[in-house]
């Protein structure tokens, strides 16, 4: 069965993105070496600082569209729930330095797990997270 996700990114001065993807490990890469035209390339925005698991495209999307209906302050509230410090959780599931030299995708670098959140959905943290 397909996993979908729901994930924000951020800039630098803290813009948000809000999307939904299937392979979130090749959207952020896409996202972070700028091969994504539009907003975020416009805006740098090369941060994932939030992300959830949804199990199909439907939920994903209804999710999405709930997210970007809230207000920035209620963004900020969930996204510190699990990542207080606005850390780039792309970094504890992939390393860039370790691309194979025929794959544009990164290598990921150790396993996620996956936890309930208090709405009952699904959402994916590294382990260092799950340990906080």
């Amino acid at each position: 069965m397909a996993e979908y996700y729901i994930y924000i990114m951020s800039s630098r001065s803290s813009t948000l993105y809000i999307g939904v993807t299937n392979d979130l490990l090749k959207r952020v890469y896409e996202h972070k070496e700028k091969f994504v035209e539009g907003f975020t390339k416009r805006y740098s925005i090369d941060r994932l600082i939030y992300y959830e698991v949804c199990e199909n495209v439907e939920s994903a999307i209804t999710r999405e569209k709930q997210l970007k209906g809230w207000t920035r302050a209620r963004k900020i509230v969930l996204i510190e729930s699990i990542n207080p410090e606005w850390k780039d959780l792309s970094l504890d599931l992939m390393d860039y330095k370790s691309k194979t030299a025929n794959s544009n995708k990164p290598i990921i670098k150790r396993g996620i797990s996956i936890v309930r959140s208090r709405h009952g959905d699904s959402s994916r943290r590294s382990e260092r997270h799950m340990q906080q």
